[in-house]
């Protein structure tokens, strides 16, 4: 399956395969392959630079790839959930993500939620690890773009620039979309070259990563590095997603416009607030970076989180120990109450219990015999006698 995409300005003609390879029934599409590259290289940028931010890298792992599985999943509840119309009737069709259809807000926000899950149960520190993962986001936002190129997707409206380009799907799209455009404001003419939307994003990415590495040579505090990313890109997104033909819209709204440039205001704002505040403390231990901390020293020696294994360790000894000091001394009490219960009678109904008792107080007091009519009389009669003496 190959479609055809021109750059008509340029001169340049290109056939591009959606399929890059076929394994019995099942095709690999370039799609994929493109966003595989892309997580590797931000996996390989994050491992050699993990210690630069007090962390340790079979941990990150652990976080990253658990952050992947937040971030695919995501990415395609927010696109679904933008586009529900599309999949209401045939709901099969939202787990097959080999034609596209992913939200780049969603993956970020999923791959959040679950990073900070999975540090907090790897305990590693999430602010340094977001000050890391934010080159690995760009590098692969990047390169994943490219994955829209192959699908001829992710284009804008007409332009008359240079690099405008045109397919027969880009004409099929805008046709069929031509009135929903409109009411948002876009003249679309079918035949005319679009914005490479994708190619920007790229670029704008690379720009990004490598103005980061300056921001993160300067770094003052932990978390720096996440607020930049999330300015940097919401600037760019903002003025890109206005170019679009396919953005999740509410209303006249676009969501990814709307939500880039309340994120870029926030970012902004929190920055400019905390190195205030920075500035106005003048303490140099005041938010000191995490690799800087004894702590985050220990990390990088490797004696960290073997120290934290060897007091769980001894807590668990401990813990062990006071319940058996506990066990000891219950069992001399619940002796004794057995060998109690062993001595007295077993009583199985009322009246046994009533014959047990009776016995037990006549073996206790034995009752005297009851006198005879006769003897209270001869002892009156004596009482008499010495009475009159």
């Amino acid at each position: 399956m190959k479609q055809q995409l021109s750059f008509p300005k340029l001169g340049i003609d290109l056939e591009i395969p959606r399929i890059a390879f076929s394994i019995g029934p099942i095709d690999i599409y370039w799609y994929g392959i493109i966003i595989a590259v892309g997580f590797a290289l931000a996996l390989i940028y994050a491992m050699s630079r993990v210690k630069k931010f007090g962390l340790d890298g079979d941990r990150v792992i652990d976080v990253v790839l658990g952050a992947v599985v937040g971030g695919i999943v995501g990415a395609r509840l927010y696109y679904v959930l933008f586009t529900w119309d599309e999949y209401k009737n045939d709901l099969l069709s939202i787990f097959d993500t080999r034609k596209g259809g992913m939200a780049i807000y969603g993956g970020i926000i999923g791959a959040f939620l679950v990073g900070a899950l999975m540090c907090k149960l790897r305990k590693v520190k999430f602010l340094p690890l977001c000050d890391l993962a934010a080159g690995g986001f760009f590098i692969g936002q990047a390169i994943g773009r490219w994955g829209n190129f192959v699908n001829v997707e992710a284009f804008g409206g007409n332009t008359s620039l240079p690099w405008g380009m045109t397919s027969d799907t880009i004409s099929r799209y805008l046709l069929s979309h031509e009135s929903e455009l409109t009411k948002i404001g876009m003249t679309i003419d079918v035949n005319a070259p679009v914005h490479p939307t994708f190619l920007y994003e790229s670029l704008w990415c690379v720009i990004g990563f490598f103005v980061l590495q300056a921001v993160l040579k300067h770094r003052r505090f932990d978390g720096e590095g996440l607020l930049f990313y999330v300015l940097w890109y919401g600037a760019g997104r903002f003025v890109i997603e206005g170019l679009r033909t396919d953005s999740l819209m509410i209303g006249a709204l676009r969501v990814s416009q709307m939500f880039a440039l309340l994120c870029c205001i926030a970012s902004a704002v929190i920055w400019i607030l905390v190195r205030s505040k920075i500035r106005r403390v003048g303490d140099p231990e005041y938010m000191k970076l995490y690799v800087d901390t004894e702590e985050g020293k220990s990390v990088v020696a490797g004696t960290y989180y073997p120290k934290l294994k060897e007091e769980a360790a001894a807590r668990k000894a401990q813990k062990a120990l006071l319940k058996e000091k506990k066990n000891a001394k219950e069992e001399p009490v619940q002796e004794k109450v057995q060998e109690a219960g062993e001595e007295l009678p077993h009583p199985q109904t009322e009246e046994a219990v009533g014959d047990a008792a009776q016995a037990s107080e006549e073996a206790v007091s034995p009752q005297e015999e009851p006198l005879s009519e006769e003897e209270p009389r001869q002892e009156s009669d004596s009482q008499k006698k010495d009475s009159q003496e």
